[in-house]
């Protein structure tokens, strides 16, 4: 393994479900009794729950492939690899963002890589992924050489 990185919530989101939960607790509470107040506020948290670990991502590279959540690609058809500062990310994740890209992106971070695909078979011209460490992601992926081995 060269590169793992998980991309999950913030705790200021989680510290939100709880403050969110507990506004439900108090609203349903005083409206239609504890019990109905505790029973919707443990739905609400467990919804927040559920919602946040299944929307966290692993980015993993080792020396053969490239995987983003369930994507996959092998070294060779990586092309450049260009870190994204918050401000490139958001325009080339939004207005200047070609319909054919593979997007991985999270609200909750800025930044990003783009990472240039050269397969000949594959529409998608690049992929673009939020990542908290974009320059080490963008030298990790260096091209591999013919031969084989990284560059």
């Amino acid at each position: 393994m060269v590169f793992r990185e998980r991309l999950a919530v913030p705790l200021s989101w989680w510290v939100l479900a709880v403050v969110f939960s507990g506004t439900v607790l108090g609203v349903v509470g005083l409206s239609a009794g504890p019990g109905w107040g505790v029973g919707v506020a443990a739905g609400t948290l467990g919804i927040a729950v559920a919602l946040f670990l299944s929307t966290a991502i692993l980015i993993t590279v080792d020396d053969h492939e490239l995987r983003v959540g369930r994507a996959v690609i092998e070294r060779t058809y990586i092309g450049r690899c260009r870190p994204l500062d918050a401000a490139a990310a958001d325009l080339r994740g939004g207005v200047d963002a070609d319909v054919r890209a593979h997007l991985v992106l999270r609200p909750y971070i800025a930044t990003a890589v783009e990472i240039e695909i050269v397969d000949a078979d594959d529409p998608v011209p690049y992929w673009l992924v939020s990542t908290r460490k974009p320059a080490r992601l963008a030298a990790v992926l260096a091209p591999v050489s013919a031969s084989g081995s990284l560059s």
